[in-house]
């Protein structure tokens, strides 16, 4: 269990909130880890579930069916969810797609999709990334020709959260190929849609309870109304998104870095070796010793980091700085964790082994450690 004793991003509210939360996962998420695993997926019954305890979409205003909350009840969720060793998309609905609806949608929009985003009815998917565009969002090849009243789109994306589950995915695609980056818009595209086919659920290194899909786009007519935002400002409507959504990773990694120590710590500390525990040796503590430290400088950071976010402070550089940080530092407790376990570090029956299949991708999504490096270096 996360010791949030003294962390001073939250107020008394936002621990009451973390009892409930810590509450519906016992009920609802921690008997059903390994199926999420075994299925590659995270059913609607868990969804909904959270749906009906208000922690889908806390930031929601209230004429929109939400709770009108502040950012940092989302944290709480992520944090609980890292620590937990569910890599369910939970957080990309709250902490990314919720946000694009409710600042950018029109009224029909926001009424259409956020109630039930919120109770859980309406599950939602954000698609950036092509077989030949990843970090590089400008390098996007599918298009969205409006033909009348509809936009005509056509193309691919692959590694989609929630690909498997959506009821509604933002489509990132060209509407003005001729314009680079100024040519980019979001669209709509609805399940059931014509034309739009789920591709496989994709086979990953890890973080297995997520659904990660290819998505197929065949002359899929949507109506003009399902442009979200501004034509040709899709490029900048995702860049204004960038702090919350690299936060967002950074609050997880923080967690899961936590937890991949806590894991060790117990094992360590019950494991013999030659006599002895293995706790007891002087590489151990040292090992550990460093961690603990590196820890402690990452809650006091992290807590930095939401606060000047909840005061619209936080900048993009910075919160590329956050995530290149709070990942690596996943990374490096979750590999020096499972090296402490030994061999049983590499045995799926040890939490450890999940942490640390689960971590590699979190340098790599939100945009890569290199691109962070690059974001904060053209900030210098």
């Amino acid at each position: 269990m996360l010791d949030t004793a003294s962390r001073t991003a939250y107020s008394d509210d936002h621990e009451a909130f973390r009892g409930t939360v810590r509450k519906v996962f016992a009920e609802h998420m921690t008997p059903y880890l390994d199926r999420h695993e075994e299925e590659g997926i995270v059913g609607r019954e868990a969804w909904k579930a959270l749906g009906e305890a208000g922690m889908l979409c806390p930031t929601v205003a209230e004429e929109n069916g939400g709770l009108g909350l502040d950012f940092g009840f989302n944290c709480v969720v992520t944090e609980e969810l890292a620590y937990l060793g569910s890599s369910a998309g939970f957080t990309l609905q709250n902490d990314i797609t919720a946000n694009y609806f409710e600042r950018l949608g029109t009224d029909e929009q926001r009424a259409k999709y956020l109630p039930g985003m919120v109770s859980g009815d309406v599950i939602t998917a954000i698609a950036m990334t092509e077989p030949g565009a990843g970090s590089d969002l400008q390098g996007i090849r599918t298009t969205a020709t409006l033909e009348g009243d509809h936009w005509v789109v056509n193309g691919s994306k692959t590694y989609i959260t929630n690909g498997q589950n959506a009821d509604c995915v933002i489509v990132v695609a060209k509407t003005d190929p001729s314009q680079g980056a100024k040519g980019t818009s979001l669209i709509l595209v609805d399940a059931g849609t014509p034309g739009f086919e789920r591709g496989r659920n994709l086979d990953k290194i890890g973080q297995h309870s997520a659904d990660t899909s290819e998505l197929f786009f065949q002359d899929c007519r949507v109506p003009r109304d399902n442009l979200l935002g501004q034509e040709g400002r899709g490029f900048i409507h995702l860049m204004e998104e960038l702090p919350q959504e690299r936060l967002s990773i950074a609050v997880g990694a923080q967690a899961g870095a936590q937890r991949a120590f806590d894991e060790t710590v117990a094992f360590v500390k019950d494991r013999k070796a030659f006599g002895r525990t293995v706790i007891e040796f002087q590489n151990t503590k040292f090992v550990l010793a460093d961690l603990k430290a590196k820890l402690q400088v990452g809650w006091a950071h992290l807590d930095w980091a939401i606060t000047r976010h909840l005061q619209g402070k936080l900048t993009t550089d910075e919160a590329s700085a956050a995530k290149l940080w709070h990942t690596e530092l996943q990374w490096e407790c979750c590999d020096t964790g499972l090296q402490l376990h030994g061999g049983a570090g590499y045995m799926n029956e040890y939490p450890i082994a999940r942490l640390w299949r689960d971590a590699r991708v979190q340098r790599i999504y939100g945009g890569t450690s290199e691109i962070m490096k690059e974001v904060v270096g053209r900030a210098i």
